[in-house]
């Protein structure tokens, strides 16, 4: 029974969190939507910010398991980080929790959310990082900085796919991934 009214409340707050946003959500709210006493909440987290961290590391771990899934050993490094990033950002664009975050991110700048997304972003990197020293390592690419390398990966993807949309018309994925081949694994300079 403990275990399933834990799991009622995170359900209640994640529903909270992605309507609402981190600031505006209560545990008042939260308490409301589970159907618990507030003093229930309290028995599993210590305050809103430990419940949010709890749905947070869940989102992360959701996040990497989509990417997890559309990696094949078989496909070259270039096309599994191509459509991990691809999974990654999409992930990221359909899920609730974070479409609201980055919405109150631009909107309001709450210091809560923007933590958030700096772990949630860095989370994105230490996956791609693993992946890009896997390559070194099997001489697929050549040696460089994997931090550096996943951090240039993960800005050009969210330029490609949400930064360019602003003001153009939508890439299509195979031409975000000839790009992504072109900028980072060709080069510009002839040959």
């Amino acid at each position: 029974m403990t275990v399933d009214r834990k799991k009622q409340i995170i359900e209640a707050a994640t529903k909270s969190f992605s309507l609402f946003g981190y600031k505006a959500t209560t545990m008042d709210q939260v308490a409301k939507i589970a159907s618990v006493g507030k003093g229930t909440i309290y028995t599993f987290f210590k305050n809103k910010e430990e419940l949010f961290d709890e749905i947070v590391r869940t989102m992360i771990a959701e996040m990497r398991e989509a990417a997890e899934e559309v990696i094949d050993e078989d496909r070259p490094f270039f096309e599994n980080v191509h459509h991990a990033l691809l999974r990654i950002l999409e992930f990221r664009k359909e899920h609730q929790l974070s479409i609201k975050l980055f919405q109150e991110e631009k909107e309001i700048g709450t210091p809560v959310v923007l933590e958030v997304l700096a772990k949630l972003e860095k989370a994105i990197i230490s996956f791609i990082k693993i992946k890009i020293q896997t390559a070194i390592d099997k001489g697929e690419i050549k040696p460089c900085d994997p931090e550096i390398t996943a951090f240039i990966m993960l800005k050009l993807y969210v330029s490609f796919i949400f930064d360019w949309e602003k003001n153009h018309e939508p890439m299509g994925k195979d031409q975000i991934s000839e790009l992504f081949e072109l900028y980072l694994f060709q080069g510009l300079s002839p040959r």
